[in-house]
């Protein structure tokens, strides 16, 4: 680990040029003190590390200095999909890894190119999560990865909605989809999709399995997703939408509602529009219909029409109540 950590530190400045003791230890995850050590330590072994001292002061290599030790490591080159996804990366236990890849990678890089990565590194992020709601924990990602990785067969304890189960699992892959992780694993049935935080526990049995020729994860994850939103917009509704409920639609609903609005009417004198929506089983499709507010009405079916009037009247018989 020390190796890795003093190879860092030599990259770090070879790609930066000069930085402070502090700078390197948050850089590294490291303190100070062992910065002031490991920079001791380059240095006895015959690196041009340079102090300066001074508010602009701060460690720095000598001039015209540049190492070749950039080799990637099995491990460091595996992580490189992952880059400028730091978050996912120390969920799966890379974070150190991918940084260390990625330090290899500039160094290794002409002056010319090397800027203009740095270039985009600072003007570019990737932020995998959605808004407003908080990461989902996934204490078992780390296992379930190497098992992904290793061909090994999981023995899991899942909660489903109906309640824990417990099965053998073949992993196949993961997917990260809006800050969720998902795990595609193969059955005895078939190869079915599931939420790595819904996993209680996972034990490695030691047995590995083939993978089933010609899996093609990111395939799969299109077919499956296509599935589950087929099974999810069971029916249709008929709304009509004011200028800002034509706004809020897409917020709403994403790609349902923008196809309602791509097939949506000509609006009338006040600017509504009439928009077939594809839309949840009732229940759902009432409460998703309801945070459009007053900037929508919902014109059939009859019944889901009666199920938000009902809706409404509640509520209002409720605060009338205050």
């Amino acid at each position: 680990m020390r190796a890795d950590r003093l190879l860092s530190l030599l990259l770090l400045l070879q790609n930066r040029g000069r930085m402070t003791a502090p700078e390197l230890a948050a850089e590294l995850e490291v303190s100070v003190r062992t910065v002031y050590r490991d920079v001791e330590a380059l240095g006895a072994a015959g690196v041009p590390v340079c102090a300066d001292r001074g508010p602009e002061g701060g460690y720095r290599l000598v001039d015209g200095y540049r190492t070749r030790l950039t080799g990637l490591t099995d491990a460091e080159a595996g992580s490189l999909f992952l880059a400028g996804m730091p978050g996912p990366a120390r969920d799966l236990g890379l974070g150190a890894v991918l940084a260390s890849a990625q330090l290899k990678v500039q160094a290794a890089l002409p002056a010319g190119l090397a800027e203009q990565a740095r270039l985009v590194q600072e003007r570019f992020h990737l932020d995998a999560p959605a808004w407003f709601r908080e990461a989902d924990p996934v204490p078992c990602l780390e296992a379930v990865a190497a098992a992904v990785w290793e061909r090994r067969v999981l023995r899991v304890h899942y909660r489903r909605w109906r309640g824990e189960v417990r099965r053998e699992l073949r992993p196949l892959g993961l997917v990260l989809k809006g800050g969720i992780w998902y795990l595609a694993a193969l059955t005895e049935e078939a190869v079915r999709t599931y939420r790595v935080s819904r996993l209680l526990a996972v034990e490695d049995t030691g047995e590995r399995f083939d993978r089933p020729a010609g899996f093609d994860l990111a395939a799969y994850w299109a077919e499956s997703s296509r599935r589950l939103e087929a099974a999810l917009h069971q029916q249709t509704a008929r709304v009509r939408l004011s200028q800002r409920g034509q706004r809020l639609l897409p917020m709403q609903f994403g790609t349902a509602g923008v196809r309602a609005l791509e097939s949506a009417g000509a609006p009338d004198a006040g600017g509504w529009v009439e928009v077939e929506l594809s839309v949840e089983a009732e229940p759902v499709a009432v409460g998703d219909l309801l945070r459009l507010g007053p900037e929508a009405e919902v014109l059939g079916p009859p019944g889901l029409r009666r199920a938000v009037a009902a809706a409404v009247s509640g509520l209002a018989a409720r605060y009338a109540r205050a």
